[in-house]
């Protein structure tokens, strides 16, 4: 198998990989990294990258094909999202004691949320088609950047104050979240 991936360069500090719902492999990596340290590192992960990628189209392959959304859907969605997310927000921000900047709903194909540097959380119009507990656990991993802007041990014990059972929920969109994010238009 010919390994095809996209890097992409940003202000960020360290390096990761994904393998996103298509089976398209990427390689996001600070803007000074060498090519040659971009190398290092795609051989390093080679084998692990052709499995991920593997796995991810046999996934894809085995699901029945899915109805994409039109864009009146997904405005829709967006619309349905900024009526019912901010109050879930402001909920969970209270209950975590942080503040947060902005709100902004959008359709994305890797990401369920994010949190930026300026207090800002962005989160998938796709939300509004998954059960209530899943889009709580987006919210809650997102205010939990606000205390934590990494995945340590200290971000997730923050994650669990608030829900002592997000492993079941990330393990539902470890497993069902590629079907939702499917149906976004190519």
């Amino acid at each position: 198998m010919e390994l095809e991936i996209e890097i992409i360069r940003s202000d960020r500090k360290t390096v990761s990989i994904e393998i996103d719902a298509s089976g398209n492999a990427k390689l996001r990596v600070p803007k000074n990294i060498s090519r040659s340290e971009i190398e290092r590192i795609i051989k390093s992960k080679q084998d692990w990258i052709k499995e991920k990628i593997k796995k991810q189209k046999e996934k894809t392959a085995s699901q029945p094909s899915v109805k994409k959304l039109s864009n009146a859907e997904l405005r829709d969605l967006a619309d349905r999202a900024l009526d019912v997310l901010p109050s879930r927000v402001r909920y969970f921000a209270s209950l975590m004691n942080v503040e947060y900047s902005r709100i902004t709903v959008r359709n994305q194909k890797t990401r369920w949320g994010s949190c930026s540097s300026q207090k800002n959380l962005n989160f998938n119009c796709l939300l509004m088609l998954v059960p209530e507990e899943i889009r709580d656990y987006v919210i809650v991993h997102e205010l939990a950047h606000l205390k934590e802007m990494n995945h340590s041990k200290k971000f997730w014990s923050e994650v669990e104050k608030v829900l002592p059972d997000y492993r079941e929920r990330v393990q539902w969109l470890k497993t069902n979240g590629s079907r939702f994010i499917a149906m976004l238009p190519e």
